[in-house]
């Protein structure tokens, strides 16, 4: 039987543990409880985010315990790692609030209740510290040559800007974040980005020294793109979970929108479909990819806004596109709907206009510009002098053609941006 860390390495989710052999037997020996942390920089995770959330969720489904662990103290000093400038410092009461939103995102993968996880937060215990004391129990601990060659320090010791003091600081900081897990909850596993592996292999030192205990570690790759755009990034900027940020609906059509390139692989990462159906995709091309790609948007939707709000995604892009019935043996445990789905456009991004605001007739760059398919008056125009621009499927081609009562169908008008980008404007009387 595969345990979690098999699991892990055949989804693509590790890039370099610490102690292998060691690791394995001690998994296997008994349930663990491990941990990642999560800078509270902002009120949501996004897409580059769900690498560690969905390693936490594996752990636990293989019936370890999983800490998420809220950087609100590490928050108010910053981590350098993989920054070539400082990160601008957030007042508690920001961080406060970035906490709770990141909370309930957390719960929609991972079980909170009865302890089965643990959901805490690192200023509990680093806001109490006493500098005297840090320095003296924790800091003699740490070898200022090795902290400077690691990579987290790296980038910025060679930058203009320079590490400042007190980012120094943040690997000592992580640091006792474990040992304060370990002492508190056994916690022996710390995972992370690849750009953790400093960090971690210091929490695990200072474990070794203070405890004479053995503690392990595991860094996850950087996921980017067959493009090489790092995972969550759009032209448009990050991708979120909160709904409020990235609609389900253009959650869904970022995940349908995958390079045929990352289908196989991102269904590993990002869905808890098996792998065995996953594999089956690699011989897939065409109609059958495209298929594959409406499961990994349902999947992946539901994950992080429910099954509902996937539904409904999956529904409106049927709706808009088209879509023959997903054969039943592609992906087989999913639930994504196989035939006779309702079409419904409830999720597309629509507005409310009124009519009278057509009677003196609005230009289509500005329009294209005020429901947010272009991000200025400018790039509308650039949008429809390059033919990517479209009203009622009918493609527009001069940006100063003024849209008016005629454009309206059944109280609707219909905006496109390019192939897959839609607008609804619902016009009220």
């Amino acid at each position: 039987m595969k345990n979690v860390i098999d699991i892990l390495q055949e989804r693509g989710f590790i890039e370099q543990t610490t102690h292998d052999k060691e690791l394995k037997e001690y998994i296997e020996k008994d349930k663990i409880t491990c941990y990642i942390g999560f800078d509270p920089t902002a009120s949501s995770l996004h897409v580059g985010s769900l690498v560690p959330i969905m390693s936490l969720a594996h752990m636990q489904r293989c019936g370890h315990r999983p800490i998420a662990l809220v950087g609100g103290g590490t928050g108010l000093v910053g981590d350098p790692s993989g920054k070539t400038e400082m990160r601008k410092f957030l007042t508690s009461e920001i961080i406060e609030e970035n906490v709770t939103g990141l909370k309930k995102q957390l719960s929609r993968f991972i079980n909170f209740e009865d302890g089965q996880a643990l959901l805490l937060n690192n200023a509990d215990w680093l806001t109490k510290l006493e500098y005297i004391p840090l320095l003296r129990d924790i800091g003699r601990h740490f070898s200022v040559n090795r902290m400077i060659k690691a990579e987290s320090y790296k980038m910025r010791l060679d930058s203009e800007e320079g590490l400042s003091f007190i980012e120094f600081n943040y690997m000592i900081l992580q640091s006792y974040d474990f040992l304060e897990l370990f002492d508190k909850y056994n916690c022996c596993l710390q995972m992370g980005g690849s750009d953790q592996w400093g960090n971690i292999v210091s929490g695990i030192e200072l474990i070794r020294r203070m405890r004479q205990k053995t503690a392990f570690g595991i860094t996850f790759p950087l996921i980017t793109t067959s493009s090489g755009i790092k995972m969550g990034k759009t032209h448009q900027g990050a991708v979120w979970l909160d709904p409020e940020r990235t609609s389900p609906y253009d959650y869904y059509q970022f995940w349908v929108n995958t390079d045929d390139r990352d289908v196989v692989r991102f269904l590993a990462l990002f869905t808890f479909l098996p792998m065995d159906e996953i594999n089956d995709v690699k011989k897939m091309e065409g109609a059958d990819l495209n298929y594959a790609k409406s499961v990994l948007g349902f999947e992946a939707t539901a994950l992080v806004h429910g099954k509902e709000a996937a539904l409904n995604a999956y529904k409106s892009a049927v709706s808009m596109f088209g879509m023959k019935s997903i054969p039943e043996k592609l992906l087989a445990s999913s639930s994504i709907p196989r035939e006779g789905t309702e079409e419904s456009d409830l999720a597309v991004p629509s507005s409310f206009m009124n009519e009278s605001q057509f009677l003196d007739k609005i230009p289509a760059f500005k329009l294209f510009n005020m429901v947010e398919l272009a991000n200025s008056g400018s790039a509308a125009r650039r949008l429809i002098e390059q033919g990517g621009a479209y009203i009622n499927n009918n493609r527009i081609i001069s940006p100063d053609y003024m849209v008016s009562t005629e454009d309206i169908v059944e109280t609707e008008i219909i905006l496109r941006a390019g192939k897959k980008k839609y607008h609804k404007i619902i016009v009220k009387k």
